[in-house]
């Protein structure tokens, strides 16, 4: 087949594709929205902007609750505190599908535990949150290794005697050995080539998929499957994650003792022995590889960049950076490393971590959802298999939930006696059914590593505070910090 014929066949799948979506706007009371046009559907909106920005606008011409087309996808977005929280929290069970996202489907086909649906999710998703217990999600256990890895990163730190330097990678290292000992038994040493490559795969691809090549792909990956751009690397290092994972794999099976399970590998593997006879059964080689890569890239990526987003933050706002110190100094002091039960002895420090998670939006569109039913929502009704995006960002960003929301402004999460005070709005992690299962862990991190941190170097930029350029690099999966270096000078 030519290219000619092959560019004039996904037209016509692209226009059935339509023509089939089209005819379900009569099996409900759909929201509102832009007209579509055949193919592109509202592509033309939002051509001049990226994505979060385009759809954020037309939250605000459309309303709370409205319809985009997405290429022939028909998605509904939701924004604003009140409209999210009413889908993924009172109604969370019709929102807990998830949604179309191809980037990833076209890794995972829907496997594993961030991507998968219905009976084989809640399942994963049960038996994934009772083996990260045991293995200290959320308690004493898990608290030690974080603190064994924020003395290994301080140790870092010191080494770099106060010279400018790129925290990615230092971060990234750090971060991830704290998942990678839960998942493969052990943390590595930093210069490990299986934690490096783990590492480079990880980052790159949240970054090319937080990029505009990303957000098309998602739109129209049928047509961008036949294009070349950096897209085509997510996938090789998706193999190329995927070959690591089953190599640990392996040599887990080696040495796989039932009765002693060393790590969530093998807690899999043993899982799948039991159920090894039942055709049914939702353990199986595949999903194994595709849930340890789902742990692996949520522990890893979302944490360091908040981190990142944290330094960026302390350095444009020194009194704040001070005011966290003097908090560690007095409730902590110097001679020992601070834990999770001085943290609530720390109520600024625990409102500044508050207020980086919820002024860096991270995961500012949330993973798409996708209802699982036909759903009466807010006067209309969502066809069953709609998509949904949840725009994190606007609540966040929420201004009738924060007083001055397009500010760093640790206040927010302070109340008049300057007590820590809670927000139904903080949803970095989600919210409803399908809230991250590592929100117990990298709330961990986050203060240990930052108070740690803080507690024995002090956060310098190479220009001057006000010249610190807080807007995102790219908005498409992630927020992406702009890249800088640093100095830490020892305290």
């Amino acid at each position: 087949m030519d290219g000619v014929s092959t560019a004039i066949l996904l037209l016509l799948l692209a226009v059935i594709s339509l023509s089939l979506t089209f005819t379900s706007w009569g099996k409900g009371q759909l929201p509102p929205g832009p007209k579509p046009l055949p193919i592109l559907g509202n592509l033309l909106q939002l051509r001049s902007q990226d994505l979060l920005t385009s759809l954020t606008k037309l939250s605000k011409k459309y309303g709370s609750v409205y319809t985009v087309y997405l290429g022939p996808r028909r998605v509904v977005v939701l924004s604003g505190y009140q409209t999210v929280k009413e889908a993924l929290v009172d109604k969370g069970e019709e929102f807990s599908g998830r949604g179309s996202y191809p980037v990833f489907f076209n890794f995972t086909k829907g496997d594993g535990i961030a991507f998968s649906d219905g009976e084989r999710w809640k399942v994963l998703r049960r038996f994934s949150v009772q083996i990260l217990r045991n293995f200290g999600m959320g308690k004493r256990s898990i608290e030690e290794r974080i603190l064994e890895e924020g003395s290994f990163l301080l140790e870092v730190l010191r080494k770099t005697e106060g010279k400018p330097f790129d925290p990615v990678f230092i971060l990234s290292r750090s971060v991830s050995n704290i998942i990678c000992s839960v998942i493969f038994g052990s943390r590595f040493d930093y210069d490990d080539e299986r934690l490096l490559t783990i590492i480079r795969f990880i980052n790159d691809n949240f970054q090319i998929m937080s990029s505009p090549w990303g957000e098309m792909y998602n739109i129209f990956p049928s047509l961008l499957d036949w294009l070349p751009g950096p897209h085509r690397r997510v996938f090789r290092n998706f193999a190329g994650m995927k070959e690591l994972i089953a190599r640990s794999v392996r040599e887990h099976q080696d040495s796989l003792d039932p009765n002693s399970p060393r790590d969530f590998i093998d807690c899999f593997l043993t899982k799948m022995a039991q159920e090894k006879k039942d055709p049914l059964s939702h353990f199986q080689m595949n999903t194994l590889l595709m849930t340890t890569h789902n742990l692996l890239f949520g522990g890893t990526e979302t944490v360091g960049t908040t981190i990142r987003h944290a330094f960026l933050i302390l350095m444009k706002y020194p009194k704040v950076q001070a005011r966290v110190q003097e908090e560690i100094d007095r409730v902590v002091g110097r001679s020992r490393m601070p834990s999770l039960e001085d943290r609530v002895n720390m109520p600024y420090t625990d409102a500044v971590i508050h207020e980086v998670q919820r002024f860096a939006d991270v995961i500012p569109m949330n993973l798409p959802h996708r209802v699982i039913r036909d759903t009466p929502f807010r006067g209309f009704v969502i066809p069953k298999g709609t998509d949904v995006i949840t725009l994190l960002n606007t609540v966040h960003y929420d201004s009738e939930q924060f007083k001055t929301p397009r500010e760093f402004n640790p206040e927010h999460f302070l109340d008049d006696n300057q007590a820590f005070k809670k927000s139904p709005a903080f949803m970095p992690f989600s919210a409803g059914r399908r809230l991250c299962l590592g929100e117990p862990l990298a709330r961990m991190e986050l203060f240990i590593y930052l108070t740690s941190i803080l507690q024995n170097f002090t956060l310098h930029p190479l220009v001057e505070p006000e010249d610190i350029d807080l807007t995102p690099l790219s908005s498409g999966l992630g927020n992406l910090p702009r890249p800088f270096q640093l100095c830490v000078r020892v305290r």
